[in-house]
């Protein structure tokens, strides 16, 4: 009998609920992102919570002013945040100035579960319904994790960029929506 090489079969996505950040998710994401492991691509270190309260109040004005942003991504089954997912306007003059990015950030404890895929893949929908043709997304070249999202989304590797600051490799992926 020959043996054939089949894929692995996809295991189903979770379930998840991605809702505009309120005031109260900057204490959420400070408290589910407060761990070296989870900001070992994200500056190294956990950050303050005013960084927070600045990106969460950042989040709902550009969900007001373009339907889209960084959402808190919301386990449905008992209420918790595993952090968050969406997108957003590319922040920085370097890399793919001027494009939306795509991203995600989820707490340890919901490492390879499927969540931010399938949080992604959600956060897509409201992309594309704003009218975003194209996403990017920026990953550090050691961040197996979230490369494999790129993948499981469909995404291309476009362009690898040395970030200005820390000079590491990161991959600018790119998506059509």
């Amino acid at each position: 009998m020959k043996s054939v090489n089949t894929p692995p079969a996809r295991r189903p996505l979770p379930a998840v609920e991605l809702r505009v950040p309120t005031e109260e998710d900057a204490l959420n994401w400070h408290r589910v992102f407060d761990d070296p492991d989870v900001m070992e691509f994200h500056g190294g270190a956990p950050a303050e919570l005013s960084v927070y309260e600045e990106l969460t109040a950042r989040q709902r004005r550009h969900h007001a002013e373009r339907g889209f942003c960084l959402y808190t991504l919301v386990d449905p089954a008992d209420g918790s945040v595993l952090g968050f997912t969406g997108a957003q306007p590319w922040p920085w003059d370097w890399g793919p100035a001027g494009e939306i990015e795509i991203g995600w950030r989820l707490g340890r404890a919901s490492w390879g579960k499927g969540y931010a895929t399938a949080a992604a893949q959600a956060a897509l929908e409201s992309v594309r319904a704003a009218g975003v043709r194209q996403v990017v997304a920026m990953v550090d070249a050691r961040n197996e994790r979230s490369l494999a999202v790129t993948r499981r989304l469909g995404m291309r590797r476009a362009e690898t960029v040395i970030t200005p600051k820390g000079k590491r490799t990161a991959y600018c992926h790119r998506l059509d929506v």
